[in-house]
């Protein structure tokens, strides 16, 4: 059986995922496996010390105690017969631009199946809430798309990250990651029993004016598409450095 594999990082419940999953079923059947709860921020984690439950709470729709890989693999390799001609992941509440790819369990969800060999995109919307009109745009565009790369296809160990700016839609265009810029990254307080806790992130400052990068495009009001790779290797490095003299870190 082929499929097209949906999932998210924000839960199963998510309005975003349901408005994917909606906007791509025209194509194939598709399964939606995805977290029973928010799992924002956390990357590309893959649960290994603790067993995996999945509840089928609607036919074809699965939800598990785990992350968004976690949700990948078991979409892939364990729930369902056959295996994903694609995978979507999201619609994500917020964008997930520059640095923050390597935190969203949306995008590492995309990159999970890429390093399968499945064709993957990731969709986020630059908003803090959903609306219906934000909805009907995202839906449109995750469609057009996602029909495209049915069509085409993906270079190997490659993966789409889109980002999708709220309100009107000034354009579409191929990006670069650009740079974020954020605030004081810890908040310190007291709690009413006297000890000290702490808050992770602040808020962002901005990002860095970078011409074609997805930030730039998002706050003209543009779509972001951005062609990520598997590959971590640093082509740069591996010449600047082929001069080293490595044979003394032996000595």
């Amino acid at each position: 059986m082929s499929f097209i594999l949906v999932t998210n990082d924000d839960g199963v419940h998510s309005p975003g995922l349901a408005c994917l999953a909606d906007a791509v079923a025209e194509f194939h059947q598709i399964v939606i496996v995805a977290p029973d709860r928010n799992r924002s921020a956390i990357g590309h984690a893959l649960t290994l010390d603790s067993p995996l439950r999945a509840d089928e709470i609607r036919r074809g729709v699965f939800s598990i105690d785990g992350t968004p890989t976690d949700c990948v693999n078991l979409g892939v390799h364990g729930l369902v017969e056959g295996k994903p001609l694609l995978v979507v992941s999201g619609v994500n509440l917020g964008a997930n631009m520059g640095d923050d790819i390597t935190y969203s369990g949306t995008v590492c969800a995309a990159l999970e199946a890429a390093l399968m060999g499945i064709p993957a995109i990731a969709f986020s919307l630059d908003a803090r809430e959903f609306t219906h009109a934000d909805l009907i745009r995202v839906s449109t565009i995750a469609r057009n798309l996602v029909r495209q790369v049915l069509i085409i296809g993906m270079a190997e160990g490659t993966f789409l990250n889109v980002n999708i700016p709220t309100g009107e839609i000034n354009g579409i265009c191929l990006t670069c990651q650009g740079k974020r810029h954020y605030g004081e990254g810890i908040i310190q307080k007291t709690d009413p029993r006297g000890r000290i806790y702490y808050w992770i992130g602040g808020g962002i400052a901005g990002f860095e004016n970078i011409p074609g990068s997805d930030c730039n495009a998002v706050a003209a009001g543009q779509v972001s598409i951005t062609p990520l790779r598997t590959g971590l290797t640093s082509e740069v490095a591996l010449k600047e450095m082929a001069d080293w003299d490595l044979s003394r870190t032996l000595d």
